[in-house]
């Protein structure tokens, strides 16, 4: 994550001339002569917590005197927690949202956690209420995909190495300061005070001190922050005013050029859209659009695949009943493109060669109308079972799912049959959909496209042993960079000139099509996450 932590010297000059406050990642032991505090301002009133239920094994405030000897004090007796999903309130440091966010953003930095997945842990617990895992979602979201923006004005009023600031209080600062320039709804004081309570629990008042002078100085000058300017380098400055890391810029700008560059930037850091794919299997187009017009939901129905839809807002999607009863499944319209130009027909044996999640195997089995057959493999044992628990939650009935490594199928169901059609959904960076993922942008570097550009092509060279003559591979990515793209594919058909592309426009709407016949999509230009197809026949 070092493309976010810079010299961002010319915002130096907003800072008042005060005595030296201490570095937050040392031992502070001199005394602050002059601190920048405002007087304290009232706590902002937010919609009351909603009241737990009863948790296992823990006995009821009002029942605790009854249970306990006699003698002994109250308070002393401490609740055994039976479910590590159910926290106690009061009993640990992060115990609100935007403490919660604080923990959740450092480890993604630190580790190789998925963000949604931290999140997903804790709103699943009952120490928040909904209003709370919104603001959590919201904030942990907007800090990863504005980290770089945030950055630049914090490092030029922080005194001292920001680069050395410890993790939990520089994610602190940024939380407080993305409520203060992004949200609207959250006073500037509410978000200051909360970071300096937080900095209290785990650090000391010195330090807490210093967070309140540095946010309350930012917020008394926030309207005259000094920015990067286009003029002296437009790599950084496209990369701070957008949030991206420069080499992720540099390739967009000799790409597209700046303007259409900038474009895609901000298309990657727009609050991501719900899409659903409604399941044909179990229902209808029709029956679907009845029950959000009875439930007031608004949607809209994709432009590429008819039964598709994007909604303007669902909460607690998972929790849906028609979800859960298999109505319709959570799939971005790009990632259904793949299944429709591999085109099955019910006689067609199909082999899905990385198939986790899941989401274009069970397209492909709802294109069929659950005949013929597909074989969906994976190397890992989880996320066999997760396909398998999604199939039947679709009602999908004609998968067989095998655990194994693609580029070298040795299971007995599997081995030595040859396949009428073959999705391979490689692995790649994920750089088109930054806006549904926002770390990616911090986890990714150029050599991690060229480290992927040899799994990509060993698959894709795998692919040509089970695939019968006259056969279709469909290749697909979620990237939007044309070496994991069209120079794999260019770079197989040069080995392989028994294969041709076919082109996808007889499949697709033409503006989704390439020069050369291929599936390739932008979140600029398409409104859809970014993504790549190539349909390849063998001659």
């Amino acid at each position: 994550m070092s493309e976010i932590n810079e010299n961002s010297g010319n915002v130096n000059n907003l800072v008042p001339e005060e005595s030296k406050a201490p570095v937050l990642n040392e031992p502070v032991t001199e005394t602050i002569d002059n601190k920048v505090t405002d007087p304290q301002e009232p706590e902002i009133t937010e919609p009351e917590k909603t009241k737990p239920e009863k948790q296992p094994g823990v006995i009821p405030a009002e029942k605790q005197d009854e249970q306990k000897p006699s003698g002994e004090n109250k308070g002393d007796q401490k609740p055994r927690w039976q479910n590590k999903r159910e926290r106690p309130k009061g009993d640990t440091i992060y115990s609100d949202a935007r403490s919660i966010a604080v923990k959740i953003l450092t480890r993604v930095e630190r580790t190789d956690s998925y963000l949604d997945k931290l999140i997903d842990y804790e709103i699943r617990t009952d120490l928040l209420n909904d209003y709370d895992k919104s603001l959590l979602n919201e904030i942990c979201h907007g800090v990863i995909r504005w980290m770089r923006r945030l950055d630049w004005f914090l490092n030029g009023f922080y005194r001292g190495n920001w680069e050395k600031c410890t993790p939990e209080i520089k994610n602190t600062l940024r939380v407080a300061l993305y409520q203060i320039l992004f949200l609207n709804k959250i006073p500037d004081f509410a978000a200051v005070n909360e970071a300096v309570e937080f900095v209290k629990r785990i650090s000391t008042q010195k330090h807490a001190d210093v967070v309140n002078g540095l946010l309350r100085t930012i917020i008394r000058t926030k309207n005259e922050l000094v920015l990067p300017t286009r003029d002296i380098d437009e790599v950084k400055y496209l990369g701070i005013m957008q949030s991206q890391p420069n080499w992720m810029v540099k390739r967009w700008i000799e790409r597209f050029g700046f303007d259409e560059a900038e474009q895609l930037a901000e298309s990657n850091n727009k609050r991501p859209i719900l899409t659903l794919r409604i399941n044909t299997l179990k229902t209808s187009k029709e029956a679907i659009f009845k029950r959000f017009d009875e439930r007031n939901i608004v949607y809209r129905t994709c432009r590429y695949i008819d039964y598709f839809v994007t909604l303007r807002l669902m909460s607690k999607i998972y929790l849906d009943e028609d979800f859960k009863n298999g109505m319709y499944t959570v799939q971005d319209e790009s990632a259904g493109l793949p299944a429709v130009l591999l085109k099955p027909q019910e006689s067609d044996m199909i082999l899905d060669m990385c198939a986790a999640p899941g989401g274009k195997s069970t397209h492909i089995a709802q294109l069929l109308g659950n005949k013929g057959k597909i074989y969906s493999v994976d190397k890992y044992d989880a996320k066999i079972k997760m396909m398998k628990q999604n199939a039947e939650r679709l009602g999908v009935q004609n998968i067989e799912f095998i655990q194994d490594d693609a580029a070298d199928l040795q299971d007995e169901r599997i081995k030595g049959l040859m396949f009428d059609k073959i999705l391979l959904d490689a692995p790649c960076s994920g750089l088109g959909v930054l806006s549904k993922k926002p770390e990616i942008r911090w986890k990714r570097e150029l050599e991690d496209i060229l480290a992927l550009n040899e799994i990509q092509k060993n698959l894709l060279n795998s692919a040509v042993k089970y695939l019968k003559p006259g056969g279709v591979i469909v290749y697909s990515t979620c990237s939007t960079e044309k070496e994991e793209n069209m120079d794999i594919v260019n770079d197989f058909l040069e080995k392989n000139p028994d294969f041709m592309i076919d082109n996808a426009s007889k499949y697709v709407k033409g503006d989704l099509v390439n020069a050369e016949g291929c599936i390739e999509t932008f979140p600029h230009k398409h409104n859809i996450d970014g993504s790549f197809a190539a349909r390849l026949i063998k001659k």
